[in-house]
């Protein structure tokens, strides 16, 4: 494989199509502790802490929980054992459980709507050759 030609931190941002900004932060500080970095009227940025992830929530309720090309979005959880701690922040932050089990031993996944209707996985993958060190 050729090496890249332009360094990057890797895909570190995904931009949603909310109905309301705050409502929407409000699951994400929720379920995944994100921290507002930055906000405009009708505009939203949050970081999630310890890493370089970004979650840009825009309103726009006319595309607000359309798909189009992207199935769902996830989180790699740190520890399998918060499996059970997301589940409960998914509900608590006012999103949906629809789908929980293992794809592996080992490798618990569960499947959430947030407020707006977008698929979220969170995850626990054991540790591949390519994670970088802990």
């Amino acid at each position: 494989m050729p090496p890249a030609s332009v360094r990057s931190y890797g895909l570190t941002h995904v931009a949603l199509a909310v109905r309301d900004t705050v409502r929407s932060a409000r699951f994400y500080q929720c379920v995944l502790g994100a921290v507002e970095v930055y906000r405009q009227d009708g505009f939203v940025q949050l970081q999630t802490p310890g890493s370089r992830d970004v979650l840009v929530l825009e309103e726009n309720p006319m595309r607000a929980g359309q798909r189009g090309g992207v199935i769902h979005f996830g989180f790699r959880l740190v520890d399998p054992a918060d499996i059970d701690a997301a589940a409960a922040a998914v509900t608590q932050g006012g999103g949906r459980v629809v789908d929980r089990g293992e794809f592996v031993p080992g490798e618990p996944y569960l499947f959430a709507t947030d407020p707006d209707g977008y698929e979220v996985e969170i995850w626990y993958e054991l540790p591949t050759p390519v994670d970088p060190p802990r």
